[in-house]
């Protein structure tokens, strides 16, 4: 029987969401990959699982791993986008605050996506029409909110815009300060708690296109609904770079407001 994208991706998330689940607590060898990032092998067994789910059923589609980099044909316009263990240096201290993402690129479209908790077993998942919740078997559509006025904010290097944003500087705006409550977990799974209501809004510096880490998270953010854009308000991956995804639109214009304000204190 064939199985569709959007079932696949959740599949594959959910196979290297298992291997993580079980590898934390143990002894894991790890891998520089220079800069003050590493891998650890939990990360290397979790791409490999979900690149054998996605090989056995589309064995004519290209992977880009996070580890493992672009493997399989280029000539058919299919790519998954495959980031086994977003967080991993929240995972190597026990802290279970990560993702496993899946996402499926179509020519320059994001088509389907899953982001899966391997600690809570709940997928995020999209089917490029609407974004849902599966937890234990059921599907619950997400529904965006602001009223948490909880803001995650992303402060991992590099800051490509640092001249005219920079994360820190916002997060000490007496705007704010008095709107908004920020969070910072250090894993994409932020992005998919906005499309879920969770958070009212996410923020990052850097070039995403093509991005492992937040392919699977904004197309659940554009499927539920949310607002996203670059930090110059304008479409993703151009102009300034970057990633606005609110809730809402005055969330939005709220937060793009507060970022306008580093280029004229």
């Amino acid at each position: 029987m064939s199985i569709t994208d959007s079932a696949l991706a959740i599949h594959a998330a959910q196979a290297g969401a298992a291997i993580v689940r079980s590898s934390l607590g143990s002894a894991l060898a790890r891998f520089d990959k220079g800069g003050g990032d590493f891998a650890t092998a939990a990360d290397l067994d979790a791409e490999q699982a979900i690149i054998d789910v996605l090989r056995t059923a589309r064995p004519d589609d290209a992977v880009l791993g996070e580890e493992s980099g672009h493997t399989g044909p280029a000539d058919n316009g299919r790519t998954w986008l495959v980031d086994p263990l977003c967080g991993t240096l929240n995972f190597a201290v026990r802290n279970m605050l990560v993702a496993v993402n899946v996402a499926l690129r179509v020519g320059t479209a994001v088509t389907v996506a899953a982001s899966a908790d391997p600690f809570t077993g709940e997928v995020f998942w999209t089917d490029g029409d609407a974004a849902y919740l599966r937890n234990d078997g059921e599907d619950q559509r997400l529904v965006p909110s602001a009223d948490s006025g909880l803001v995650d904010v992303n402060l991992d290097p590099p800051f490509p815009n640092r001249d005219v944003f920079l994360a820190a500087r916002m997060l000490a705006d007496d705007c704010f300060i008095d709107r908004f409550r920020p969070r910072v977990v250090s894993t994409t799974l932020a992005v998919a708690w906005v499309a879920a209501g969770r958070r009212a809004a996410y923020v990052t510096d850097g070039h995403l296109r093509d991005s492992v880490h937040f392919g699977a998270g904004i197309a659940l953010c554009r499927a539920a609904g949310c607002v996203v854009t670059g930090l110059d308000g304008g479409p993703l991956h151009t102009g300034t770079g970057g990633l606005v995804a609110a809730a809402d639109r005055q969330t939005h214009t709220a937060l793009l407001t507060l970022i306008r304000r580093q280029r004229h204190p």
